[in-house]
């Protein structure tokens, strides 16, 4: 016999209206809201802030920029390494009660490491387009320079993992010097050519007054930091701070009402290939990169040519060497001489990582969201003493694990 709850005792839950009641989506998302949180003390959050309390502030600053309220989201997105193991693991359900959001349309709790924010965009667009949400809100927030939670090294070892860790690799540095290693033997660039990196990122941060390093860097500087892992420096590696971030998505139609002009994603793709460098397909190229980006160009019907701000994630400077290479600012083995006399710093010809990147302005530990903020900012034309003459259009990359996985965007002011 069929049974049927009893009308007095029954739980009340009074959905949304349905999906076929939204009109119809553009065909163009876009980011209305963009917030990165401040810091002091070279790289700390204020006492008394928490992970919450960043993605709180980072949340409210974008949504006001945009000119709408909490009520107006009904997609979330978020990820981190904070609170695991406990409430942590799902991040979504945290945000989701902690910021007051009511019976969100769409949840995203992906992490596949530094490149997860720009993941969450394609996949926001994906909603979007599909006309399952038209607002959404992407979160990150870390503690991990306050807590002193950077622990990767102490990883166990498990999996592929136990072929690197057992033999006394550090990660993630290790890993990364290794295809260090290899770019070096296979086309020829050195020290100095990662330093070229340090260097110029670190001239673009002394524009940023949010950047923990403010401090010119030389060529001499970098070279006589202290050794990580051979063959990268002290320079070469990515800060350890705190910091936060957050976006708002929205339509086209509904961008028209809202307060900032709308940022447009042309194109996105995204991939991986292993998750343990001893996997990886090829050291010394970046095919990931080279997928992504190349799937993103051919959404945006734009090439490398059209882009006039690059933002890469650096968690070392030899993920930007492979990086530059891979998405196309120029071809395989040809970023030592790319990056020479100053063409990605401040007055050189390839704007690149214009807050000062991981390297200098912040690395919480998963840095994608950055190079999405700067580029929106840039687009605005709310950069100050950094700001470039009039930008159009941007790449945004990221990679995240140990050269694992790679998310691309292309950011555009216009539609098409």
């Amino acid at each position: 016999m069929q049974r049927t709850a009893n009308p007095s005792t029954a739980v009340r839950f009074r959905p949304g209206p349905p999906i076929k009641d939204f009109n119809i989506m553009s065909k163009f998302p876009c980011i209305v809201g963009a917030s990165d949180f401040p810091l002091q003390d070279r790289g700390k959050a204020k006492e008394g802030n928490t992970e919450l309390t960043i993605q709180r502030y980072c949340a409210q600053k974008a949504l006001e920029q945009a000119g709408l309220n909490f009520s107006d989201v009904n997609g979330i997105a978020v990820a981190g390494m904070w609170g695991v193991p406990g409430p942590g693991i799902m991040q979504p359900n945290v945000l989701t009660e902690y910021l007051g959001i009511k019976n969100p349309r769409w949840l995203e709790g992906t992490n596949i490491g530094g490149s997860t924010f720009l993941l969450h965009v394609n996949h926001a667009c994906q909603a979007i387009e599909a006309g399952i949400c038209d607002t959404v809100l992407i979160l990150y927030g870390s503690m991990q320079k306050s807590k002193m939670l950077r622990s990767l090294g102490n990883r166990l070892a498990i999996y592929s993992n136990q072929f690197e860790v057992v033999a006394g690799l550090p990660l993630p540095v290790g890993a990364y010097a290794m295809a260090a290693q290899r770019h070096m033997h296979t086309f020829g660039s050195t020290k100095e050519t990662l330093a070229e990196i340090a260097v110029a990122t670190r001239a673009w941060a002394t524009m940023n007054s949010n950047a923990a390093f403010q401090d010119p860097l030389t060529m001499e500087e970098a070279m006589s930091s202290r050794i990580i892992t051979s063959p990268l420096h002290r320079s070469d590696c990515c800060l350890v701070t705190d910091g936060g971030g957050a976006l708002v998505l929205t339509s086209h139609e509904k961008s028209k009402n809202l307060k900032t002009n709308p940022i447009y994603i042309r194109g996105y793709g995204e991939t991986n290939s292993h998750s343990s460098i001893n996997y990886m397909p090829n050291l010394e190229r970046l095919e990931i990169a080279e997928f992504s980006s190349s799937n993103a160009y051919k959404m945006s019907k734009l090439s490398p040519k059209n882009m006039d701000l690059t933002m890469i994630y650096d968690s070392f400077t030899i993920t930007v060497l492979l990086t530059l290479e891979a998405i196309g600012a120029c071809g395989p083995g040809e970023g030592k001489d790319f990056v020479k006399d100053g063409n990605i710093a401040p007055g050189g010809s390839f704007p690149l990582n214009t807050n000062g990147g991981g390297l200098s302005y912040c690395h919480p530990g998963m840095y994608g969201i950055f190079t999405i903020i700067e580029a929106t900012q840039q687009l605005w034309g709310l950069c100050g003493e950094r700001q470039l003459d009039d930008p159009q259009n941007a790449i945004c990359h990221g990679t995240g694990g140990v050269l694992s996985s790679a998310s691309t965007l292309i950011l555009s002011k216009e539609k098409n």
